[in-house]
């Protein structure tokens, strides 16, 4: 993989897409300087550049953003993935970043796994993939959608700072403690593991994990530091104790209600479904190396969660764009449109891609438009995403250059 980076671009002739009000603007000029857009315009921009690039009328919009990967869960076997090398499995999650980028996935909000090292080797381009935003390990309480611990497993073979996705954490202290040292390694935002789960073994998907106090501590960690939280819930019961509570992300929302869509609205914030897993899970989650048992808890939610997604387009509650793929699956990142797409229309599912998540993590601006001030991360595609969202879903037919930080990573003009 090889990249080209110029400090000062010019994209002529571009139709730029608007994220934020759903519209393309024609004929447009685009300079990025040292990363950033500095400039947009339908005239000449003034100034000399290294490089002009001629678009021909081709789209130009900031690249996609997934607001729910495991850049490190290169297997859906959670027990196994605790005991692998965390070198393995670091040499192993460089080939799924590289695979994101060239979807057109600029930036990704890693759900617990990943750390400051793949995140800095990102930054570095010593490995090639989107900006990583990462949790560090999400937080569990013992029994919890973390603990991957079977029901006849009194040690734990491995170690916490092993492979795993998560770390076991129970009452105030000990929760506020896991949470800061999240912090202190780097998260960009806490993961709450805060109901039942599909890969954990010993809990049910319709229990609520932690107590209000445990919750309240890590939210008040991730307030102080300015970061913001997101939460595994699937029932109402779970998700309509996390919203008034501060948390700014609800994960998956499979079993939520009106009131749950209420709550959204109220607090302001954002459900990120996750339907692209639950499909590849059913389709072909043993052949990929889940345990049987744990499959069958797909079937729990599995249809569920076209209905939430409806419920929640039909309330106006936000959403963002995730997929929430494991091991080998992760190659159907881009399906996440074509499920929703008979139930949200284009510009909706284009926002929940690019600009509702920069808003959602505290970010407006920094990304997910095409705007001056925001990062030099673009896409250029042959055809128009909003008439046709499966425009996005066909990269190597449809995405012919991909820009990050200011850096051509694929061009095929």
């Amino acid at each position: 993989m090889t990249t080209t980076h110029i400090s000062r671009t010019r994209f002529i002739n571009a139709n730029v897409i608007d994220t934020r009000h759903g519209q393309v603007l024609s004929e447009q000029q685009v300079r990025i300087q040292d990363g950033r857009i500095v400039a947009i315009g339908s005239g000449p921009l003034d100034g000399e550049d290294d490089q002009v690039i001629d678009l021909e009328g081709r789209y130009l919009m900031p690249g996609l953003v997934d607001s729910h990967v495991h850049v490190t869960a290169i297997t859906p076997n959670f027990a196994l993935l605790e005991t692998l090398s965390p070198f393995y499995v670091g040499a192993k999650s460089s080939e799924l970043l590289e695979a994101m980028l060239m979807r057109g996935f600029t930036s990704v909000r890693d759900a617990g796994g990943a750390d400051h090292g793949l995140a800095s080797a990102v930054e570095e381009d010593s490995l090639i993939g989107p900006r990583l935003l990462y949790a560090g390990r999400a937080l569990s309480q013992t029994g919890g959608h973390g603990d991957m611990r079977g029901p006849g497993q009194q040690t734990f073979e491995g170690c916490f700072c092993c492979s795993g996705l998560g770390r076991v954490c129970d009452g105030v202290s000990e929760v506020r403690r896991a949470a800061r040292d999240e912090i202190r390694k780097g998260a960009t935002q806490l993961k709450i593991m805060a109901s039942g789960g599909v890969s954990s073994p010993t809990d049910r998907i319709d229990s609520t994990q932690f107590s209000l106090e445990e919750i309240d501590a890590i939210v008040e960690e991730a307030t102080a530091a300015n970061i913001h939280t997101m939460a595994h819930a699937y029932t109402a019961r779970a998700i309509n104790r996390l919203i008034p509570r501060g948390v700014k992300t609800i994960e998956h929302g499979n079993l939520m209600d009106e009131e749950s869509c209420r709550l959204f609205l109220e607090h302001d914030a954002y459900l990120t479904p996750t339907l692209a897993t639950y499909d590849a899970l059913a389709k072909e989650g043993v052949e990929a190396g889940m345990a049987p048992h744990l499959q069958q808890k797909v079937y729990d939610v599995l249809d569920a969660g076209a209905k939430a997604l409806e419920m929640a387009q039909r309330h106006g509650v936000k959403m963002l764009y995730g997929s929430d793929l494991l091991g080998r699956m992760q190659c159907h990142q881009l399906n996440e449109f074509l499920l929703r797409k008979e139930v949200v229309p284009a510009d909706d599912l284009i926002r929940a891609a690019t600009c509702n998540a920069a808003d959602a993590y505290g970010d407006r601006g920094d990304f997910g438009e095409v705007i001056p001030g925001a990062r030099g991360d673009l896409i250029v595609l042959r055809d128009n995403p909003l008439d046709d969202i499966s425009v996005l879903t066909q990269p190597e037919h449809q995405l012919l250059m991909i820009m990050k930080g200011g850096k051509i990573y694929k061009n095929a003009l």
